[in-house]
């Protein structure tokens, strides 16, 4: 897939992380961020390398209320390009170039 250079030296990876049911009030009340993750040979962005990302560099608040263990907390939807993750693979799903991961929290309250 295309990679994009900056400098000629570090390729980036740009997706997109939107989100929505209350989970975007963990990161600023922002719905969607454009996304630049640095690129290392020989290890791919999977989701289990993105979650604990967007926890370190994303997320401003809460992070108990975002991730649980490795995953998601239970009553997060996670959707990659519009499609359920338990169809792409889950933790185990490779991201691309402009790849689209939303995040639809369905707890409300608290």
């Amino acid at each position: 897939h295309p990679c994009n250079y900056i400098n000629g030296t570090t390729a980036v990876m740009k997706i997109t992380v939107e989100l929505s049911g209350g989970a975007e009030l963990l990161f600023g009340n922002k719905r969607k961020h454009d996304v630049e993750l640095p690129e290392e040979e020989g290890k791919p962005w999977t989701l289990a390398r993105l979650l604990p990302w967007i926890r370190d560099n994303m997320l401003l608040e809460r992070a108990e209320l975002f991730m649980q263990g490795k995953s998601v907390r239970p009553g997060i939807l996670v959707l990659v390009n519009d499609a359920d993750w338990e169809l792409v693979g889950e933790l185990d799903y490779v991201l691309e170039n402009r790849d689209s991961v939303m995040f639809i929290s369905t707890l409300h309250g608290g």
